[in-house]
């Protein structure tokens, strides 16, 4: 969902669900377009939401615990099943390796639906997603949410928090997956920033070729690498984290 941004693309979405509302309704199917009617409303809700000049992740609900609340599922389900199976169905039809090691204990890579799709070593898991769930699978390890919209990126604030949360556990000698929907925007600027904050890379651009060389299909978009310079310009250097 790079190319357009999330906020175009579910404005399509919402537009085509409400086209078909209207076409059932001319047909005389009005029990039949009802539920179209709400998937658009909610469709439009969510572009609106995602937009970047608006920015509210928090409105699907999802907690601290990576886990949604039984309103959210019932308000928001025809776009979080949506982008579940869509998530599901992408990542099965691309063949991209789940998460890439990175350096020594450090992974990135896609949402972690079920174990085999997980690192080794019971890692610390930093979770970009603000639509996808934690999986029961996978609820033993360490947790971090960033909430963040799909084409966006997390804050500068929440990259520093995230950076210092993994630079603990790294400090304990456990290995740190981040992760967002498929590992290549939003999981890969938190671990740019992360690159640098443990001094493996002079910066986040040297850390982004260096993803790179062993991920090639990254994609970090505009907003993901503005929100870099804005944490490289505040961000505590690496002897102040340890």
């Amino acid at each position: 969902m790079i190319g357009l941004g999330l906020s175009a693309l579910i404005g399509i979405k919402a537009a085509s669900l409400f086209i078909l509302f209207a076409y059932l309704r001319v047909l005389s199917f009005t029990l039949l377009s009802i539920p179209f009617l709400y998937a658009s409303l909610v469709s439009l809700l969510v572009a609106i939401a995602s937009h970047p000049s608006i920015n509210l992740p928090i409105l699907l609900g999802k907690g601290s615990d990576g886990r949604f609340p039984i309103w959210a599922l019932i308000i928001f389900s025809p776009y979080l099943y949506f982008v579940r199976a869509f998530s599901a169905l992408r990542r099965f039809t691309s063949g991209e390796a789940p998460y890439t090691e990175i350096s020594q204990g450090l992974f990135v890579g896609g949402w972690p639906y079920s174990n085999d799709k997980l690192p080794p070593g019971k890692p610390a898991i930093v979770d970009c997603t603000c639509e996808l769930p934690r999986k029961e699978e996978v609820s033993g390890s360490a947790y971090l949410c960033v909430p963040t919209w799909d084409t966006r990126s997390p804050q500068p604030s929440e990259i520093e928090s995230a950076v210092n949360w993994a630079c603990r556990k790294r400090n304990q000698k456990i290995p740190v997956f981040i992760h967002c929907a498929y590992g290549h925007g939003r999981s890969v600027a938190v671990m740019c920033a992360l690159l640098v904050a443990l001094g493996l890379a002079e910066d986040w651009k040297n850390a982004e070729k260096m993803i790179k060389e062993k991920r090639p299909f990254i994609r970090m978009n505009a907003l993901h690498r503005q929100s870099l310079e804005e944490w490289s310009k505040h961000r505590l250097s690496p002897l102040k984290r340890r």
